[in-house]
Parts: structure tokens; sequence; C-alpha cells
């Protein structure tokens, strides 16, 4: 797998291969509607994220975040939900990501199909770069902190939840599921369930897959704005380097790239491959464990397979229960199914729901 292919949001796969930003905003087919499901409630709100302000690429601390209610929010003012955070892919906000999920069609299917009710938080990690990389920079903000403290701080704080880890779930689609790998690692204090859709950006790239030609295109970018006119293979550098090799001493951008005057810079090159979840999952196994069930899913066309699997098989190795799937599809085409028939019913049977009076 050469630099260009593989390396990092790449892993969004170009949503296959796409070449500029606009062809990476996919369009997914949607499951049938199931007779007799109950409708939601979709509410944009702001959340406001302590752990992102100040950050040097100028994001915005308030962020954009959709949270769906299950049809029984409305008229049952005494019940308590479990939560799941789901988190998008590069070059996507929240609400791309929920027409590409296809909610609310998927969440009230999965709900009539039998799946228990919760609610569904999805927050926007859009950067001026394309994504966040659900890291903690000081380039871009601390999104791991804003994802595992401030926003469920703040569910917790104005909506009817189950505020407890057993009752919280974490979710994503490529570079969402590199975050709920990554987050899930960290902070298993806080959340009781994972589920890793097509996760991006596992493992760590070797110094010899650099090709020093992709980075020399980079050099005309003076400011974060001029990152909008790159393609999405070159907006993805930028993105991965503001959020995984930031520098406060390097105006305009804050960065370090890995190749500088035509040259691969091996600490920088470290710095990446330190953010690889298959580099760091040892360092984690105790979190690991207090987990109730962890799922990983992916296409068989899915250029992401290979390192999915060694996830899979890392936890295997190490004794922690997990399912593992590989199911007919691409990076995209499926994930609307998958999200309605698989992952939905996976939290409704592993998170911790009020007990009936």
């Amino acid at each position: 797998m050469t630099f260009k292919t593989g390396m990092m949001v790449v892993a969004a796969l170009a949503m296959a291969g796409a070449s500029t930003p606009a062809l990476a905003q996919v369009a997914t087919g949607a499951p049938p509607v199931v007779a007799g499901a109950k409708p939601v409630t979709i509410e944009r709100i702001k959340v406001h994220a302590p752990t992102i302000e100040g950050n040097l690429e100028g994001e915005a601390a308030d962020r954009d975040v959709l949270v769906i209610l299950p049809p029984s929010y409305g008229r049952e003012p005494s019940r308590r939900y479990p939560v799941v955070y789901a988190l998008h892919g590069y070059s996507i906000g929240a609400e791309q990501w929920a027409k590409e999920i296809h909610i609310p069609r998927t969440v009230e299917g999965a709900f009539a199909k039998g799946a228990q009710e919760m609610i569904l938080v999805l927050p926007d990690s859009k950067t001026v770069h394309n994504g966040s990389m659900y890291s903690s920079s000081v380039t871009t903000g601390d999104f791991e902190s804003f994802v595992a403290r401030d926003l469920v701080r703040y569910i917790d704080g104005h909506y009817r939840t189950i505020a407890q880890r057993e009752s919280r779930g974490l979710a994503g689609h490529s570079m969402g599921g590199y975050g709920t790998s990554r987050i899930g690692m960290k902070h298993a204090d806080m959340f009781g369930a994972l589920y890793m859709m097509s996760p991006c950006c596992l493992s760590p790239r070797d110094p010899a897959q650099i090709d020093p030609a992709v980075f020399k295109q980079l050099e005309s970018v003076k400011s974060p704005a001029d990152s909008a006119g790159l393609s999405f293979m070159l907006r993805a550098q930028l993105a991965t380097a503001a959020a995984w090799s930031p520098n406060p001493q390097k105006p305009p951008l804050y960065l370090d790239m890995p190749v500088k005057d035509g040259v691969v810079q091996p600490d920088v090159v470290a710095k990446w491959a330190a953010n690889a979840p298959l580099a760091f999952v040892d360092q984690y196994i105790g979190n690991l464990r207090r987990y109730r069930a962890i799922a990983i899913d992916v296409g068989d066309k899915d250029g992401l397979k290979a390192d999915a699997q060694t996830l899979h098989d890392v936890l295997d190795r190490y004794g922690i229960p997990n399912s593992f799937e590989i199911y007919e599809g691409d990076h995209t085409n499926r994930v609307a199914w998958r999200f309605q028939d698989k992952l939905l019913p996976f939290f409704s049977a592993h998170l911790a729901f009020q007990r009936a009076r």
C-alpha cells in the first residue's frame, strides 16, 4: 500500500478513492421503511466545549450536535434512556453523516424491528481541514475530551439519560471508527460498549511509504483557509498533521509535516505512528476488558479490511470478547443497513436500560 492510498484519513477511503472533497460527499442507499415505525424527534443544538477553546486553528468551541430522541421520549416524562454517541467520518459533518445513515428512517426502523429505545447523539467534529481525527491538539483543540467529557456532561445535564458508563455506547464510521477506537481505549470509565464501523487509520505507516512529492504540493498553503481548494488526499494530510504533529511555534498552520524540503522527517513520522491504535492498543488492554461488548465490521471490498482484521486478532489474542464481521460491501454502500440492522440492535443488547417499574 502506498502512502497516497494508505495513509491516514485516506481511510475514509476517498469514499472509495475520491480525489476531491466534493466527491467525498457520497450518496448511500437506504433500507426500506419499516411498517408501523414510530417517528423520532431530531433536535439541533450547540454544545460549548471548553476543551476546544483557544485552539490555534480558530475552530469554534460551540459545536453543532444532532440529538435524536426516541418515540416514547415526549410521552413518558419519567423514563430515562441509554445514549449512543455516533461519530462521523472525514470530510463530512454531523448533518452529512445523518444523511448517509438515513436518519431518521434507520433509527425508527431499528426501534420498530425490536431494538430498545435509546437516545442518539451525533456531534460535529469537522475542522478547517475537514476532520479533527477526534484527537487532542493545541492546533485543532482537544476533540477527544470534547466527545468523552464535555459532550457527555452536557447531554447528561440536559436530557433524561441514564448517567452511567454501562448505559453509554460509542460508535463511528471511518474516521469516526478511528475515534471510537482511540477514545474507547482511553476513556473506558465513560462508555460501556463500542462499535467500530470500517475504522480508519489503525496502523502506523513506514517512512518508506512516504512520497515527498505529495507534500511538495502543500507548500503553497499559506493559511488554513487555503486548504479548501485542495484535493481530498492533500487536505487529509493537513488534517492529520494538525491533529498529530501540532507546532505552536509555526504559524500560520501551526503544524509540522512529515516531509521538509523533500526530506522525510522521522520525528514527525513517529508522532503520526504514535497515534495509531494498533501501536498503542497493548497499553490499554485493562481498559478494553471493562467493556460489556465490542464490535468491529468492515466491507469485503473496503481497503481498510486488513487493519480491522488485525485489531480483531489483537483483541482475540488477549482474550477480550469481541464480534467481527466482514460483510458484502465497500466503504460506504451498506452503512445505512448496518446502522439499522446491526449497530442499534448491538447497543440494544449490550447497554444497561432502565428497569421496568
